[in-house]
């Protein structure tokens, strides 16, 4: 007996206003920091032959945001 299955996409189409634009961008903005800073981290740490995990990421993370300079992270959602 052969079964068939049904194959459905979906698009969705986003219209954000000029506010959610701007939060969207900011967001996205702090997330591509974010990625580059624990990829470099990973980097040095594979270079030293350490591994890093997801807590210490996030830990990193968390003193990240604690600093002068990257303190801006804390003015987007974490969710």
């Amino acid at each position: 007996m052969t079964t068939s299955r049904v194959k459905r996409a979906f698009k969705y189409r986003f219209y954000p206003t000029d506010a959610q634009a701007a939060e969207l961008s900011r967001t996205f903005g702090c997330v591509r920091k974010v990625y580059n800073l624990a990829l470099a981290a990973r980097t040095e740490a594979w270079v030293r032959q350490e591994r890093v995990n997801y807590n210490a990421t996030s830990a990193m993370l968390t003193a990240w945001k604690k600093t002068e300079e990257l303190a801006f992270l804390n003015q987007v959602s974490s969710v």
